[in-house]
């Protein structure tokens, strides 16, 4: 059977640490100074689309494993992903990490889940860590989020937000994770002025088309939707989201970005302003927490759930902005306050 646990946060200022992430190319490590000797390496990440610099998922799962380095002092590495690759592109990096000693090996993101399937197995003294999917396998830890529940919170902020009546959701690629952003987004915005249209958008059907990595698609989205009177977009696209948020700011309308604080990142400073607020997703503290199980000698595995309740997913705060808004903070206060104690569920569909 599945073992399901609800882990307490254990990363505290781990988003903080995404701020530092910038965008590179090809595989990165740290060689340390302790010779190179199997048991002197620790976590290792292989990204998911858009690699390192989308100041979103992948930086955050970036800033679990900076935490997990300086904490640990162990070496550490990050490799990103090619264009057009194949599961058994994947099988390969994950299986290269194994081999070189690296544990526990994490891949970022749902795509992972058959080559970690078939690799694990051929690895049993090396803990694997997935994002966002769910692998059956005695050393593999599955780190899953509640995005419904933080993609709710910025649906309040959101319906608090519009002076048009009008929101906008942009999903980076059609699948079921996405959909969860969407259906809590849609249901927050409803519960809190059913008068508030959503207007709703994905840019492709699969990730291979660049849903996820491409910030042209994303700023197209946008403007067509601000074109129909959107005044807040929400944007669940990866790298494309910093288009939706350049259009947001041009059309100086808001924005909610989402995973990291996107108000405090340094790519993004020059569009602040209009990033009302993010619906957070704390992947680095997942990669931190797991990496933490394996050097205290009790590593993780089955589902490990990321929630409300435990911080793994939230809103943030950090634009001042969002405090001239009346009635925002008790609306999003008192949403929490529902979906923690059960009186509000949350769709995933």
């Amino acid at each position: 059977m599945r073992r399901i646990s609800k882990l307490t946060r254990v990363a505290v200022g781990v988003a903080s640490l995404a701020l530092a992430a910038t965008a590179c190319g090809g595989t990165s490590s740290d060689n340390g100074d302790s010779g190179g000797s199997k048991d002197d390496l620790g976590v290792a990440i292989a990204y998911d689309i858009g690699g390192k610099g989308d100041q979103s998922f992948n930086d955050a799962a970036f800033a679990g494993l900076t935490k997990a380095k300086d904490e640990f002092g162990f070496k550490t590495a990050d490799v990103e992903p090619t264009e057009g690759e194949t599961d058994a592109d994947k099988e390969q990096r994950l299986a290269s990490l194994a081999r070189q000693g690296y544990n526990p090996v994490i891949g970022v993101g749902f795509a992972y889940g058959p080559a970690m399937e078939a690799v694990a197995a051929k690895y049993p003294d090396t803990t694997f860590g997935i994002v966002d999917s769910v692998v059956e396998g005695e050393n593999v830890a599955s780190l899953v989020f509640a995005e419904e529940q933080a993609s709710y919170l910025a649906g309040v902020a959101a319906a608090k937000a519009t002076k048009s009546d009008t929101v906008g959701f942009v999903g980076g690629v059609d699948i079921p994770l996405i959909h969860k952003f969407q259906a809590g987004f849609e249901q927050g915005v409803k519960d809190t002025d059913a008068k508030v249209k959503v207007v709703s958008q994905y840019l492709t059907q699969t990730a291979e088309e660049g849903g996820f990595s491409s910030p042209d698609k994303g700023k197209a989205a946008a403007e067509g939707q601000i074109e129909k009177g959107a005044d807040v977009i929400y944007q669940a696209a990866g790298l494309s989201g910093q288009g939706v948020i350049e259009a947001a700011a041009k059309a100086k309308v808001w924005a909610i970005g989402v995973d990291s604080d996107q108000y405090n990142q340094e790519a993004l400073a020059g569009y602040k302003d209009f990033i009302l607020t993010s619906a957070l997703k704390d992947v680095g503290g997942a990669v931190y927490t797991l990496t933490k199980s394996v050097q205290d000698g009790k590593p993780l595995t089955g589902t490990q759930v990321f929630d409300l309740k435990v911080n793994g997913v939230g809103l943030s705060d950090s634009n001042p902005k969002m405090a001239e808004i009346p009635g925002l903070k008790e609306a999003v206060d008192e949403a929490k306050k529902g979906i923690t104690d059960g009186s509000i569920k949350v769709n995933t569909e």
